[in-house]
């Protein structure tokens, strides 16, 4: 403090007074704070860059307390790691680094900040380093013991930080080019800010989460490595959406929190973009690229090639590797770092993330013993059983004959199941033999219940063809080391995929192997989604499940549409009511003499008449009571009987132009409360806890 002390005194002679402009109004003020000095409060923060800067965010609450204990616990810090943010994030002490612990990120440095001062750009306080702040605290601290204000002393980086009174404390920028004995501070333009305590700065700083965790939900991004319209990666979406389910489950499941059942959901995102083009694909993409409209080929080439990528055996095998492993990888952490973790899991995929996810469960066995020694051909999916050879297959059939023909045609099991009728009859296979083979193989690959077009014939009767399956030609399933509760798809294109590789329809009786909850969820605007529902019941054509507002309530601009509606049904029935009545009293109108003698040829047309409106009220009115009392419909067995497709409400601005807001609408879901309310509680009702008041 002597050096701080004697540059002090130097400052103090060559500026003796403050200018009038920062600080003339304050100086009057009666600061009677001698003797009543109290440490600051420290809060710990740590830096991101956002947008090429440099922003500090605080802890929560509960972070900074634990990390504010390890320091002051008195041990060797160098050693210590405390977990923060919900154990997704470890702070090293000692390094004063903040890393994250599920995923790849750039290390953040970490500080104890007591002291602020304001950035020049974007108004925000930026907290000053360590060693300073403590300089700036026995600063302060003397100056309010021996109530001796306009203290003043430099930074680290030349810049002047004048303490006038508790209340006003000011930090000049050197002037660049400035003489160093000659430029006073007051001449050195605008002052900045200075605080000291975070209480005294404007930042939010939020309470942590609760510390027992009900269920895991691991969330795969769709194409691209961005995934909304601020080009925010998947970690950063997902942080979002866990921030809304703290906020629901606080409002929502009020009750059962006050009460202790519940804790909270961990969403943890799982990333394939950057290892599928981290294999060199995107070098080889350069060579070929065009130099025109580069931004736009750039573009191309890190999105929508994506979903070229996927429909390639070899990049597709990379594709599915990665999540699988990424899922298992990061599960197996997450129980090594919550032992005591009880609850499910659950898969959540975004656009061609979700099609990954159910491409990877379709392929799932029951059984998780032994996965690593089963290998299963996608486009063939055997039954547990399906450890036979070609030659023991035609033994099982009683056609061991054939199988020397089938060895010198070089045609194994896979080959023989493409085979067609006529691919056999032409290797001189006979046609009793052959309806056993093609009708045996056709069984095997219809056992996972997912009805495919398998066997087909033209109007000529030849053209009898095998459809190839659901998956990819060539690519080998991994298998999850865990069961998932619930499949969440948001924007999902599985339904328009299926239909292109051949498949028709799902049968009712199908479900996932190991999953026992499908939720198909979208936006009515969604330019990439499709329901799954009429491959299930293609005869019957229904309206998806509406998701309820958050808010309890459906939006008033649908609310106001539909009672337009019915308010036009209702009086067009008047109006023809009415047409009816004056046509029968402008008929009846020129023959009053005779209504006595032709009343009972009057009552004929009344009653015809009579009928006709009962019958017009009925074909009217009755749609719209059936439509009120429609028994549930039977969509099969994929969501456990459940319905499957849940469509979200439009906004308002959204009903406008449905174009305007398609792209928008297939990146809304990460800050939807109404999508993240239906996951919650769906995730938590398998635990028997349901919302505080039903939504309608």
């Amino acid at each position: 403090m002597s050096s701080v002390e004697s540059h002090q005194e130097q400052l103090s002679q060559s500026d003796p007074s403050p200018s009038p402009n920062s600080c003339g109004s304050f100086e009057l003020l009666d600061m009677d704070a001698g003797g009543l000095y109290e440490p600051v409060s420290p809060h710990w923060f740590y830096c991101k860059i956002i947008d090429s800067k440099e922003t500090w965010i605080p802890f929560n609450s509960e972070d900074s307390q634990q990390l504010e204990e390890a320091y002051g616990s008195g041990k060797d810090c160098n050693g210590r790691v405390v977990p923060t943010d919900g154990g997704r994030y470890d702070v090293h002490l000692g390094e004063r680094m903040r890393y994250a612990v599920y995923w790849d990120e750039l290390a953040s440095e970490v500080r104890r900040c007591t002291w602020f001062y304001k950035g020049d750009k974007d108004n925000k306080y930026v907290p000053y380093s360590e060693s300073f702040s403590q300089v700036l605290e026995e600063t302060y601290m003397l100056a309010v013991t021996l109530d001796e204000w306009k203290k003043k002393l430099e930074s680290p980086n030349r810049e002047i930080i004048i303490l006038h009174n508790p209340k006003l404390m000011v930090h000049y920028q050197p002037v660049a080019g400035s003489d160093e004995w000659g430029s006073t501070p007051t001449e050195q333009g605008r002052p900045r800010t200075v605080k000291r305590g975070v209480e005294n700065i404007s930042v939010d700083i939020h309470c942590g989460e609760p510390l027992q965790i009900d269920h895991l939900v691991f969330v795969v991004h769709g194409i691209g490595p961005a995934c909304d319209l601020r080009f925010r990666s998947i970690v950063q979406c997902v942080n979002d959406f866990r921030s809304v389910s703290l906020n629901l489950l606080q409002t929502h499941f009020k009750k059962a929190q006050e009460n202790q059942q519940i804790g909270r959901v961990e969403f943890l995102p799982v990333n394939w973009h950057s290892p599928l083009h981290s294999t060199g694909v995107d070098v080889d993409l350069q060579r070929i690229t065009l130099p025109s409209i580069n931004r736009l080929r750039h573009f191309t080439n890190d999105t929508i090639l994506d979903v070229f990528f996927y429909n390639s055996p070899t990049y597709c095998q990379t594709i599915v590797d990665t999540v699988a492993s990424e899922m298992n990888r990061i599960y197996t952490l997450f129980l090594q770092r919550n032992p005591n973790f009880k609850g499910g899991v659950s898969i959540a995929g975004h656009s061609l993330g979700s099609l990954i996810l159910f491409d990877i469960l379709t392929n799932q066995k029951d059984s998780l013993v032994d996965m690593d020694s089963e290998k299963v051909a996608p486009n063939i999916v055997t039954d547990e059983g399906d450890t036979l050879t070609l030659e023991e297959d035609l033994k099982k059939l009683q056609l061991s004959e054939f199988f020397s023909i089938f060895e010198k045609e070089k045609v194994d099991k896979e080959a023989l199941a493409l085979c067609t009728d006529k691919d056999l009859q032409e290797m001189g296979i006979p046609l009793g033999p052959r309806k056993k083979i093609l009708n045996y193989f056709r069984t095997r690959k219809n056992s996972t219940g997912i009805n495919r077009p398998t066997l087909k014939t033209d109007a000529t009767g030849n053209g009898d063809y095998l459809d190839v399956g659901i998956g990819q030609v060539s690519v080998k399933y991994p298998r999850l080391i865990y069961k998932p509760e619930i499949f969440f798809a948001f924007g999902s294109p599985i339904g328009m995929f299926l239909t292109v590789r051949g498949l028709k329809r799902i049968d009712p009786n199908y479900k996932f192997p190991t999953c026992k909850g499908f939720f198909n969820i979208y936006h009515p605007f969604d330019p990439v989604a499709y329901r799954i529902e009429p491959m299930v019941v293609p005869g019957v054509e229904f309206e998806p499940m509406l998701i309820p507002h958050h808010k309890g309530r459906k939006r008033m601009h649908l609310e106001l549409r539909e009672g337009l509606t019915r308010m036009s049904m209702d009086l067009k029935n008047n109006l023809l009511g009415s047409l009816r009545m004056a046509w029968k009293s402008f008929t009846r109108a020129p023959y009053p003499a005779l209504q006595a003698s032709e009343s009972t040829e009057e009552t004929e047309p009344e009653s015809e008449s009579s009928s006709e409106k009962l019958s017009d009220v009925n074909t009217e009115e009755t749609p719209m009571a059936v439509k009120e009392e429609v028994p549930p419909i039977n969509v099969g067995m994929l969501n456990g009987g459940q319905r499957i497709d849940y469509v979200l409400q439009e906004k308002p601005i959204e009903s406008f132009n449905e174009y305007l807001f398609a792209l928008q609408s297939h990146l809304c879901y990460w800050e939807s409360e109404d999508t993240v309310l239906l996951v919650l509680k769906e995730i938590y009702q398998t635990q028997g806890i349901f919302l505080d008041q039903p939504l309608q």
